[in-house]
């Protein structure tokens, strides 16, 4: 059984609302081995819908691999299987664009709903989806995209992100494209951050080094774990409940590490810093800080520039 929003939107709904169906909300690219292992824990309880995406990618991460979405091609084979060996319940796919959740929540009448980390973007209570859920009084469950540990370790492992590098010096425009690049490594869902560390030559810039933040103790803990902002129920900023190393950290601890001279250098970033880290910056021997979006009422601006630093918006 294949349904799709577009149908169903402006139609009777009784043919999945009748089935009382527990529902997964469309999740994010998993393991055949994982999504084998959520069909048995929940199809004893109900009758099963898996929703897809129309979009390869989480809405706000496109182009990410980290966060592919899952294809309806890589799950209709074991549906087509479970379904033949006429269970008591049975398994249904629903087709919909990411951008429709809150509404076919609204409209639809599930059991209970299971979404699985890193499906989107930004904390999940935060969203329309969980709000569309508390109005319609349905319960919800967060759970891993992986079958176990090992195997989201090993996502962590094998992940690649292949970003260009300028070739020779290059303009303040391009090193800030460089930290948005650096920033897309991160598989911090609620928000990416990227610095590039550049030398000023004449009118121009060559890059040294770039960072990002950093899961920790491996990009896919929060994905398998949950993320601490989610089963805390914390405000996106809250830094007590934080999964990340902030990318203005992952850099400081890198250039430590590598003797990185930091005297007369320029700071790219795609997020001024928060006050905790431009207090830390204040006392650098980084000279210009460049950013692009701003952050905690540009208090950062504040704090560094009375220490000296040169501060500006790339816009």
């Amino acid at each position: 059984m294949n349904y799709t929003w577009s149908d169903l939107a402006f139609a009777s709904k009784a043919p999945l609302n009748d089935m009382n169906a527990i529902f997964i909300l469309a999740p994010r690219e998993m393991s055949r081995a994982r999504l084998k292992q959520l069909i048995k824990n929940y199809l004893p309880q109900a009758n099963l819908v898996i929703g897809i995406a129309q979009e390869d990618y989480v809405q706000g991460f496109e182009g990410q691999s980290q966060f592919r979405m899952l294809k309806r091609a890589a799950v209709s084979a074991l549906v087509d299987k479970v379904n033949s060996t006429s269970p008591a319940h049975v398994v249904a796919t629903l087709i919909y664009p990411q951008r429709d959740a809150k509404f076919l929540l609204a409209k639809l009448k599930f059991k209970k709903v299971v979404a699985v980390n890193g499906s989107w973007q930004f904390v999940f209570h935060s969203r329309p989806e969980y709000y569309a859920l508390q109005n319609a009084g349905i319960t919800y469950e967060l759970v891993s995209p992986f079958f176990d540990e090992a195997e989201a370790k090993k996502f962590a492992d094998d992940f690649r992100f292949d970003r260009p590098k300028p070739d020779g010096a290059a303009s303040d425009h391009e090193l800030m494209a460089l930290a948005r690049d650096a920033a897309r490594e991160s598989f911090d869902y609620n928000m990416q951050t990227g610095v590039a560390l550049a030398k000023r030559v004449g009118t121009k810039y060559e890059l040294i080094t770039t960072a990002f933040n950093r899961v920790i103790p491996y990009q896919t803990y929060a994905m398998h774990h949950g993320a601490s902002r989610e089963t805390n129920f914390a405000p996106m900023h809250d830094l007590n409940f934080y999964d990340t190393n902030h990318a203005e950290i992952e850099f400081l601890v890198k250039a430590q590490k590598s003797n990185l001279g930091l005297k007369n250098t320029t700071l790219f970033i795609n997020l001024m810093p928060c006050p905790t880290c431009a207090r830390m910056f204040s006392i650098t021997d980084i000279s210009e800080f460049v950013y692009r979006q701003d952050h905690s009422g540009a208090q950062a601006v504040k704090i560094l520039e009375q220490a000296g630093k040169k501060v500006r918006r790339l816009v």
